[in-house]
């Protein structure tokens, strides 16, 4: 039995919260073990966005054009929806390191409450603004009906994503992060089932020989949202289910206990989450700024730019995955009050994921024309998403070390100076280079200016995290 524990995820983050002393390859093994199914669910969640994006692809220009125009900006109100939930999760990881259980079902019950207000008032925003924002980013009129439906769908749908990130998000911090990479593969087998009769009409498919009828609503844009939508709705239900039921930690059937919000439940919560609100804000605001750049340079482009953006992220998702472990490992040693191994896995995760997404940058500029190709038929949007892509990929292990980095600090719960940073380098280092950069050389300046600035941005980062100033739990 003894054997079995040290050699899973469950019995190694006993040895952080039992202060018992870990080997360096434990430390390594517990970080591959959190890292994995935490990369599984960065990927199903890419694979999401990339199955859209070749279903609508196959539309035509002007249907891809029409969802990349707001792809910024749903990629902000994800982002708040995120932040939000870190807000509460990674005070649940510093309680379960620490050893308070009670206290870690207590933040939960608070954190149920408290992103609901949230993600309610988020949602009616964005179902307010979405007949206005197409022609805010400067859409062509031929994609703002198209643009506006989609964000209206995506916006009613919100609550179920929130509802996603906050149960994912509480169970990785308490280190299950098999759960939330199941669910993540399912949602995207139920998003292409769902897409595949939603965004096509009734036809005739021959499949292996044989032809048959196969119905569809033929919603096109629109059945791209809603099969998004119906998805999330699925899997939001079985992650909380096993969230409040199942969960060796925070099984809130263990005890009763009060759903009011307490104020430094929710001051910390804000003391975490609203520098992160404010960074994804900064950087899809500065998303936002660069549709708005480059959407003069026509359809073509546009599309193109969104394709790109879709196809690095499979290049990035490690990234996160690692960042996610990050997250739990940092959190967990913080509560523990274990300094020393919380500055080992900040080092062993950063370099693990900067060679990781190293090797994806070489197989994303490789694979370019292949990635590309899969989502649009259009040869000039293929031209311009491929060289897009082989630019960005230079970039990719300074990404990593962001990335990573920045899951280090909210681990720590050290989150408003990292917004500072990223406010600085996307702001002051990529747009004010692609503002420049755009007019002569095009598509390919803007993406020139996102390489300078991303690695820029690895850089201060790395620098931050060799300091150490950022050990400071909340």
């Amino acid at each position: 039995m003894a054997k079995v524990r040290l050699n899973n995820a469950e019995g190694l983050l006993a040895f952080i919260r039992e202060g018992r002393p870990m080997t360096l390859g434990q430390q390594l093994k517990l970080t591959v073990q959190l890292s994995i199914p935490a990369v599984v669910a960065q990927f199903s969640s890419i694979a999401m966005q990339y199955i859209d994006a070749s279903m609508v692809g196959s539309l035509g220009a002007e249907a891809s054009a029409s969802i990349g125009l707001v792809s910024t900006t749903t990629w902000l109100f994800s982002g708040l929806c995120g932040a939000c939930a870190t807000g509460f999760s990674v005070q649940v990881a510093h309680a379960i390191g620490a050893g308070d259980m009670k206290l870690a079902r207590m933040i939960l019950r608070q954190a149920l409450v408290a992103a609901h207000l949230f993600v309610f008032a988020l949602a009616a925003v964005g179902i307010f603004i979405s007949g206005d924002l197409p022609r805010w980013l400067g859409g062509d009129a031929s994609i703002c009906d198209d643009s506006s439906l989609y964000f209206l769908i995506y916006s009613s749908f919100l609550p179920l994503l929130q509802l996603n990130f906050l149960s994912g998000g509480m169970l990785r911090c308490s280190g299950n992060m098999h759960i939330p990479s199941l669910l993540s593969v399912l949602m995207c087998l139920l998003d292409v089932i769902f897409n595949f009769f939603l965004i096509f009409p009734s036809r005739e498919v021959c499949w292996f020989g044989l032809s048959f009828f196969m119905p569809g609503a033929g919603l096109e844009v629109a059945g791209a949202a809603l099969g998004t939508g119906l998805a999330e709705l699925v899997t939001a239900g079985l992650m909380t289910w096993f969230l409040c039921t199942r969960s060796s930690d925070l099984n809130l059937s263990k005890e009763r206990g009060s759903f009011l919000l307490r104020r430094t439940t929710i001051k910390k919560a804000l003391h975490i989450g609203l520098p992160m609100g404010v960074e994804h804000a900064v950087i899809c605001g500065a998303q936002i700024m660069t549709t708005v750049i480059v959407a003069p340079l026509g359809i073509f482009s546009i599309a193109a730019n969104s394709f790109a953006i879709t196809a690095e992220s499979l290049c990035y998702m490690p990234g996160y995955g690692i960042a996610d472990a990050a997250t739990t490992l940092v959190g967990q040693s913080l509560g523990a009050g274990r300094r020393e191994l919380t500055r080992r896995f900040a080092r062993i995760t950063v370099w693990m994921g900067m060679i990781v997404m190293g090797i994806m940058g070489v197989i994303m500029y490789v694979a370019a024309p292949v990635i590309i190709g899969i989502m649009t038929p259009d040869a000039e949007i293929l031209s311009l998403g491929v060289m897009a892509l082989r630019i960005e990929a230079f970039a990719e292990p300074m990404f990593a070390a962001a990335i990573v980095a920045y899951g280090v600090f909210v681990g720590a719960g050290n989150t408003i100076v990292p917004c500072f940073m990223n406010f600085f380098s996307i702001w002051a280092v990529r747009l004010t280079l692609a503002a420049s950069l755009a007019p002569t050389m095009g598509l390919k300046g803007v993406w020139l200016a996102m390489c300078i600035e991303l690695c820029f941005r690895g850089i201060i980062f790395l620098i931050r995290l060799e300091k150490g100033n950022w050990m400071k739990k909340i």
